[in-house]
C-alpha cells in the first residue's frame, strides 16, 4: 500500500472521492497546525475541509457541512503509531 493518502477523501458513500479501505486504515488531518476528527471531506491541493455543522441535517438525513480553507495536511494513523 501507498506511503501517502490521497489528494482528496470523502466518509459519504456517495461521493465520488470514497474509498472505504483507506477510511478503515485510518486517515489521519491536521488543519492549520490542529488535529481534527470531525472531518468529512478534504482536499489538500485545493486547501480545505468539510466539518459537520453542529447536528443540523439537510431533507436527506446527512449533517450539513461547512468548508473551512487553510493549511491541510493528511497522513495514515497506522504509520505515525508504527514511527512513534
Amino acid at each position: 500500500m501507498s506511503s501517502t493518502p490521497p489528494d482528496r477523501l470523502s466518509s459519504d458513500p456517495d461521493s465520488n472521492f470514497f474509498q472505504q479501505s483507506l477510511l478503515e486504515r485510518g486517515i489521519g488531518i491536521r488543519f492549520n497546525g490542529s488535529e481534527k476528527n470531525n472531518v468529512e471531506e478534504y482536499c489538500v491541493s485545493e486547501g480545505w475541509i468539510r466539518v459537520a455543522a453542529g447536528k443540523a441535517l439537510d431533507r436527506k438525513g446527512k449533517p450539513l457541512t461547512v468548508k473551512l480553507k487553510g493549511a491541510v495536511e493528511a497522513y495514515f494513523r497506522d504509520a505515525q503509531d508504527v514511527e512513534g
